[in-house]
């Protein structure tokens, strides 16, 4: 049984400060995703991390973005960029590394940020393309897709869904494209296993004591092919683990590496 955790650390350095060292020590996943690292491809090499394979997908603009898959395992094949499309910015933000018995896609979707200004770009490029990526990528081996996706899908994922209306995170525009995006045979782990629960959330903002009184947003997932499904043990969220805006979410899958 694997165990497979995604985190967004929004700062790779920052979080290194704040407990990472033991957490990792503690839950040992066997492979860790990570978003936000926030960290150059071409320095992020001098962190010393309890992996023996690191895969880095680094900003052009730096201090932005970034993604990381950490495991003791060698992927059998690695890509950084949604093969056969342009358009879209140097950003990081997504690494698919192919294992014996899947590929595994940590992402980290852009935000459509305040006024709705990167909406189109996210709408009409990014979930098409990624979609696309995806479902080609399945057609090879079945898919474990995990990250933040930037987006609550449903009312039962944020705890404000009437005063979120239209905004980031939560726009019809952004949940259709999740939607479509379980409609290429995908499914929500962690949903799935806990259908109508409320109250769990990934993301909390740092204002307003918002993620001691626990009002937040579930927008960090593991989505996985449909033939994968029955083989998911546990799909977990552990809000007690601090260091960032954004807890860990995992799973624990009946795969080989």
């Amino acid at each position: 049984m694997l165990t497979l955790v995604s985190w967004n650390v929004n700062g790779l350095r920052s979080v290194i400060g704040k407990g990472f060292s033991g957490f990792v020590e503690k839950c040992k996943p066997d492979v860790l995703c990570l978003q936000e690292t926030k960290i150059p491809t071409d320095v992020a090499g001098a962190l010393t991390l309890p992996y023996t394979h690191k895969y880095w997908h680094g900003a052009e603009k730096p201090g932005y973005s970034g993604t990381a898959v950490f495991a003791n395992a060698p992927a059998r094949s690695i890509v950084l960029e949604i093969p056969g499309v342009s358009g879209h910015p140097s950003e990081g933000r997504l690494i698919a590394a192919e294992y014996k018995t899947f590929w595994l896609v940590n992402v980290y979707v852009p935000n459509s940020r305040r006024e709705l200004v990167r909406l189109p770009y996210r709408q009409k490029q990014w979930d098409p393309d990624f979609r696309a990526f995806l479902k080609n990528l399945a057609k090879k081996k079945p898919v474990v897709v995990c990250g933040d996706f930037n987006v609550a899908h449903e009312e039962i994922d944020l705890a404000n869904p009437a005063s979120n209306r239209r905004n980031a995170g939560f726009t019809d525009e952004e949940r259709a494209g999740f939607t479509s995006l379980l409609g290429e045979g995908f499914v929500d782990v962690f949903r799935a296993r806990h259908p109508g629960e409320p109250g769990h959330y990934s993301w909390w903002t740092y204002r307003m004591n918002a993620r001691a009184r626990n009002v937040g947003w579930r927008i960090d997932y593991f989505l996985v092919s449909k033939s994968l499904a029955p083989r998911v043990s546990n799909a977990f969220i552990w809000p007690d683990v601090t260091g960032s805006d954004h807890c860990p979410v995992g799973i624990e899958i009946d795969a080989k590496l």
